[in-house]
């Protein structure tokens, strides 16, 4: 479904701080893959999402969905089939807007807009039977402004707003970092069955070894802007000591601790 092929990417090129981000990085995304990416900090784990998400342009090689060129294509028009959660709670929705308005503007992700009402009672009804999906009783609370909302629910919000639309590839990136355990587990859950549901091509950024390897289908390690393995669904059977152990073996490297390997 998506390949990128011999992707390089520079920041600061031909500068005293010139860092090489990507590194030549070949990659075979299917359809329906549910891939979890670990690695150090600095490792280009967020900096791969951005490269899919179009935030910025490659210095080196190409970005192909099914068979078709995008790399010269601008982030605005690969929104249209790309959904995305961040880390920070706070950016997926517009806090002075309410619950049904940033579902509108969701709802029109990739479709032309003209002068109408931006809410409709036939999308209000989409709005009450999604919201119900999450069972934080947001459907009660449609002109609310999101402003008021908790962490959690906003990022649940997003979480459903980033999917409303059924995007052709869903980017999590570290989507749970920022929440209490609680709430990052009924967050994790969410994702688990939209993913499910809608059979969403999947790629998400996690410091959680567990999660890293308790979710998906695939597990790739990034270090030094390098894939250096891509691990199927004997995964499952790992643990956090074998990923450690299959690192040194790959790099000739040992951390000193998980944390260090998480960043």
């Amino acid at each position: 479904m998506i390949t990128l092929s011999r992707y390089i990417k520079y920041f600061n090129r031909g500068g005293v701080n010139e860092v090489l981000a990507l590194n030549g990085i070949d990659l075979d995304i299917r359809q329906g893959d549910f891939i979890t990416i670990i690695g150090s900090n600095g490792a280009g784990k967020s900096t791969l999402l951005n490269a899919l998400a179009g935030t910025f342009f490659c210095d080196e090689g190409e970005i192909t969905i099914d068979d078709e060129n995008i790399t010269s294509w601008p982030e605005y028009k690969r929104a249209k089939f790309i959904g995305r959660v961040f880390q920070d709670p706070l950016k997926g929705t517009c806090a002075s807007l309410t619950i049904q308005q940033n579902m509108a503007l969701a709802a029109k992700r990739g479709a032309l807009r003209g002068l109408s009402m931006g809410v409709k009672s036939k999308d209000r009804e989409m709005f009450v039977g999604e919201l119900k999906k999450l069972g934080l009783g947001l459907e009660d609370r449609l002109n609310v402004l999101v402003g008021l909302l908790s962490g959690g629910q906003r990022q649940a919000l997003t979480m459903l707003m980033a999917t409303v639309v059924h995007p052709r590839v869903l980017l999590l990136d570290e989507h749970t970092a920022a929440l209490d355990p609680k709430t990052a587990a009924q967050i994790e859950e969410l994702t688990v069955n939209i993913v499910g549901e809608q059979n969403l091509t999947t790629l998400m950024v996690t410091h959680n070894m567990n999660q890293a390897l308790t979710l998906g289908n695939r597990l790739i390690m990034l270090h030094r802007g390098k894939i250096i393995f891509d691990i199927g669904e004997e995964k499952k059977d790992l643990k956090i000591d074998d990923l450690v152990a299959r690192f040194y073996e790959v790099q000739g490297e040992a951390f000193v601790s998980d944390k260090m390997l998480l960043g």
